[in-house]
């Protein structure tokens, strides 16, 4: 929590900030309403500042969509034209661009500001029912009004209505619902390789599921017949998220959730991690599924399995080799780590994407996309 403070002819005025990806409340507020155009909001959120909203609800969200456009725009203006090398060093660079055109993005959008009375109701006409949406996302209601990003509350709003509604998994035929902040499993293929790849020869008694996240994989690993896993994550949102979907699943009694930074304590015949598959720092908590700083997860799950396997035992990673294609990690560095680990590599399954922007020719990183193949190394002990 912060405070927001700004001055009209009323005086000067302060409402606490409440954010729930941690973002500093702005300091540079203006005031925007109904008369409030899409270029003169623009030109303020571009210079820094942030706009309190004051007007109609629905109108406070075309506003949103309006800035949007005009981001996109302004984008386009500026950005150079897209090299057809295909190599490895341009794809990285375009990488990094639209990556921070992303992030510029999302700052410039999350300064248009919605106040709110505590109980989580926003004070705007015609607003909608946001409570309990904002009590899964943010907990209980602070005592004092508050204002919050109108960007991030849409955002916590679709989080509930995918909560609510839940994601059918094919492969393990049941809904799995994701919370706020926890990172759902949309891209099914690296589910399949779960369910194809051969349990150790050992019997599987107890297996490890590190970055549990939504659940997702510890419920495959019992509905694949292990006795019992225990599935770990460093994150509260997660844990929370995983234990629903078990319950949900009647799978909790079989699975055993524990906060940990990566492994728990003793040994398992098989120990799954589905690491963030791309090597940068992650800006938000969803961002935390998808980049793994310095690699951090995964050369901690390298580096651990040996000593976390019982004789037999194997060490499934999953790992899409997009950063491979994009120039952030060589398949070369990826087998070193592996080696300096002690491990070996007894099998690896591959599939190729199929999400949408596999085959959308327009995206810039297309030629990357295209090429990414996710893939389940199978690992032992030397």
């Amino acid at each position: 929590m912060g405070i927001i403070t700004w001055q009209d002819e009323g005086g000067t005025h302060e409402l606490e900030w409440l954010s729930a990806t941690d973002a500093p409340p702005p300091r540079k507020i203006g005031l925007a309403d109904d008369r409030t155009t899409a270029d003169a909001a623009y030109r303020i959120l571009s210079q820094g500042g942030a706009l309190q909203w004051q007007g109609d609800y629905h109108n406070a969200r075309q506003l949103l969509q309006a800035l949007g456009r005009r981001v996109e725009r302004s984008a386009g203006k500026g950005k150079p034209a897209t090299r057809k090398s295909g190599g490895s060093a341009n794809l990285t660079e375009i990488f990094h661009r639209e990556r921070l055109a992303r992030a510029q993005r999302a700052r410039l959008l999350g300064q248009l500001l919605v106040p709110c009375e505590p109980g989580y109701r926003i004070a705007l006409r015609r607003a909608p029912d946001v409570a309990t949406a904002c009590l899964e996302a943010y907990g209980p209601s602070p005592e004092q009004p508050f204002a919050l990003s109108l960007r991030e509350l849409l955002g916590v709003i679709g989080a509930h209505e995918w909560r609510q509604k839940g994601l059918e998994v094919a492969a393990l035929g049941a809904r799995i619902h994701p919370h706020y902040g926890v990172f759902a499993p949309i891209r099914s293929e690296y589910l399949d390789l779960l369910m194809q790849a051969p349990l150790p020869a050992v019997p599987t008694r107890l297996a490890f599921d590190l970055g549990t996240g939504t659940g997702v994989l510890a419920a495959l690993l019992a509905r694949r017949g292990v006795e019992g896993i225990v599935a770990t994550d460093n994150s509260p949102r997660a844990l929370a998220c995983a234990q629903d979907n078990l319950q949900r699943l009647g799978l909790d009694g079989r699975v055993r959730l524990e906060a940990a930074d990566l492994y728990p304590a003793g040994q398992a015949e098989l120990v799954v991690c589905n690491p963030p598959w791309l090597p940068g720092r992650a800006s938000s908590a969803l961002d935390a599924a998808i980049y793994d700083p310095d690699s951090r997860m995964l050369r901690g799950f390298l580096d651990g399995l040996a000593a976390h396997l019982t004789p037999g035992g194997e060490g499934w990673l999953i790992l899409s080799d997009l950063a491979e294609h994009l120039g952030l990690r060589s398949r070369q560095q990826l087998e070193d780590w592996i080696a300096a680990a002690g491990l070996r590599v007894i099998g690896r399954l591959e599939v190729a994407p199929r999400h949408p922007r596999a085959a959308d020719a327009s995206d810039p990183l297309h030629a990357a996309r295209a090429a990414e193949r996710t893939a389940l190394w199978r690992l032992a002990p030397r």
